[in-house]
């Protein structure tokens, strides 16, 4: 069983809801306790906002391959970025990692592929909404994605940092989210990605018409399976 390394803090409220997948999609699945050891290393998520908003994403880059090579030397085999926005850099920072890192785009589209589903919109970030990093890799994968109005993506970027990342729920914030949803299936969304892993605190299956993706849940059940070796 290989020991689950991850990048946390970016934002805390994410972090918890990965360390909590994990130990409790293998206890369902298995019946026991015995999940893998699962190290966390939370950096401080001041530094990372400052970094997004001044565009400094090589400094981002190298300080997340140094925290790969910390968790590397402290025993992990195998590493996660838990964080959507995070991943406008993975390439440069797989490339100097001593861990083999999973994309959380990768279980997002096999997941959307497995649904039977090409056309998917997206909600996170201003960064991952418009940046073509994430898009991309879901067009790698023959997913075509569509994204919100400017002016929504201002706003559901504004809730992410302002409310969700501090644990602040609240019904407009949740009744705005959905009103975007219901544009984009009326665009032809055949299913919504949550691109940000604090979206699902705030919006869930029950709450949407069409298949939600949870980009959090579908990150951590790969390090799950890829830990055990569990392929099922």
């Amino acid at each position: 069983m290989k020991r689950i390394g991850i990048l946390g803090g970016v934002s805390p409220e994410s972090t918890v809801s990965y360390y909590l997948r994990i130990t409790r999609e293998y206890t369902r699945r298995f019946g026991d306790y015995g999940y893998p050891e699962i190290l966390i290393h939370s950096v401080s998520f001041q530094r990372f906002v400052d970094w997004q908003q001044t565009g400094n994403w090589d400094a981002m880059a190298r300080a997340m391959t140094r925290i790969f090579h910390t968790l590397h030397t402290a025993g992990a085999q195998i590493g996660l970025i838990a964080a959507n926005t995070l991943h406008r850099v993975f390439d440069e920072v797989e490339r100097e990692s001593p861990l083999p890192l999973i994309h959380i785009v990768d279980p997002t589209a096999a997941a959307i592929k497995e649904a039977g589903l090409s056309r998917v919109g997206l909600l996170g970030t201003r960064y991952t909404m418009e940046g073509k990093f994430y898009q991309d890799r879901l067009a790698s994968h023959g997913i075509k994605s569509i994204v919100p109005e400017e002016d929504e993506r201002a706003e559901l970027h504004r809730i992410i940092y302002d409310e969700l990342t501090r644990g602040i729920l609240n019904d407009g914030a949740k009744r705005f989210c959905l009103s975007v949803i219901e544009r984009l299936i009326s665009r032809g969304a055949e299913g919504i990605i949550l691109g940000c892993t604090e979206i699902p605190l705030l919006i869930r299956q029950d709450d949407v018409p069409v298949p939600v993706f949870d980009t959090a849940a579908l990150h951590a059940d790969a390090a799950l399976r890829e830990a055990i070796n569990w392929n099922n």
